[in-house]
């Protein structure tokens, strides 16, 4: 049997299960969802200066991220389909990274986190898709939920252990 304070998405005999969020309060939804792509200067000057031969990577990216928002409930098994009202991608380029920054809302029972978070990697998976030709080096790091808002549980912003907001 499951422990008393159990997962949604368990049922009583601790097998996974689509989480009923029939009952739950409809209501504005946020998420903020953050990553970074680690590459050499040199990836980031021929980004920064759109000459990649494959094209504008970051308008490619960026059309990739909010394509990706739609489909997070087809890639997790437990994750419910949303009506997605808004996605912004924006994009800083470092000198040896690209962060990628994922907002995402909705108006729903459920929270938009999955989908702020995938279309955040899928952002930069494609980042790397498209540069990975000039820069073995590329690596995704640091993907996470930077805030969120809405539902019962209310607003939530990530802090640092120093009791500040982190920065990415």
């Amino acid at each position: 049997m499951v422990p008393e304070r159990s997962l949604a998405q368990l049922d009583p005999l601790a097998r996974a299960r689509m989480a009923d969020v029939g009952p739950k309060e409809v209501s504005h939804r946020r998420a903020l969802a953050r990553c970074k792509v680690m590459m050499l200067p040199e990836s980031t000057a021929v980004i920064a200066s759109n000459a990649v031969q494959k094209g504008d990577v970051l308008a490619t990216a960026r059309v990739a991220g909010i394509q990706a928002t739609k489909k997070a409930s087809e890639l997790f098994p437990l994750c419910h389909p949303l009506l997605v009202g808004a996605v912004q991608i924006d994009f800083s380029i470092g000198d040896d990274y690209v962060e990628v920054e994922a907002r995402v809302e909705a108006i729903d029972r459920t929270g938009v986190e999955m989908e702020a978070m995938t279309a955040c990697s899928v952002a930069a998976l494609t980042i790397y898709d498209m540069v990975k030709s000039i820069d073995k080096t590329m690596r995704v790091v640091d993907l996470a939920v930077w805030e969120k808002s809405g539902g019962a549980s209310g607003a939530w912003r990530r802090f640092s252990l120093d009791g500040g907001l982190e920065t990415a």
